[in-house]
């Protein structure tokens, strides 16, 4: 596990499982009166093409340190008091959560737009690459902004 927990940042790669609970827990604070969390987790169908798992791989330094510089953004553009950017590394099984986002704010538009932003540019900058393991045995690298998925 790569993490880097700070008073106002969680920022972690890990190849355990996204604890949710400790998640929201770190995101509570006097001061939010909004906490926007996106979980993405892997699901079985992406239009006709079914899925058993998934495979995440990354280049945790590079992914860190774009994570950060994703986060310093986000804050230079709305108010945040805390923020999670949490990845699951390895193998991820159908409907079990591969990354979270959470960000608090002292406004819930605020911590809605932080929060798209964030994993919106984080499927597309950070080094953290996706494989499907299909139902016919194949295993197919996915592009993180692919249209179907």
């Amino acid at each position: 596990m790569v993490a880097d927990e700070s008073r106002k940042r969680r920022v972690q790669l890990s190849y355990e499982r996204i604890d949710i609970p400790a998640a929201y827990q770190f995101l509570q604070t006097p001061g939010a009166g909004g906490v926007a969390v996106f979980i993405g987790t892997a699901r079985q169908w992406t239009g006709e093409i079914e899925t058993l798992s998934l495979t995440y791989e990354s280049y945790e330094p590079m992914a860190l340190k774009e994570m950060h510089r994703l986060i310093d953004i986000a804050d230079g553009k709305w108010p945040i008091q805390r923020v999670c950017l949490l990845h699951k590394l390895g193998d991820v099984c159908l409907t079990e959560a591969s990354v979270l986002v959470g960000v608090a704010t002292a406004h819930r538009a605020e911590a809605f737009a932080a929060c798209r932003f964030l994993i919106d540019r984080l499927k597309v900058q950070v080094p953290i690459w996706k494989q499907e393991r299909l139902t016919d045995g194949q295993k197919v690298w996915v592009e993180g902004n692919h249209p179907s998925r």
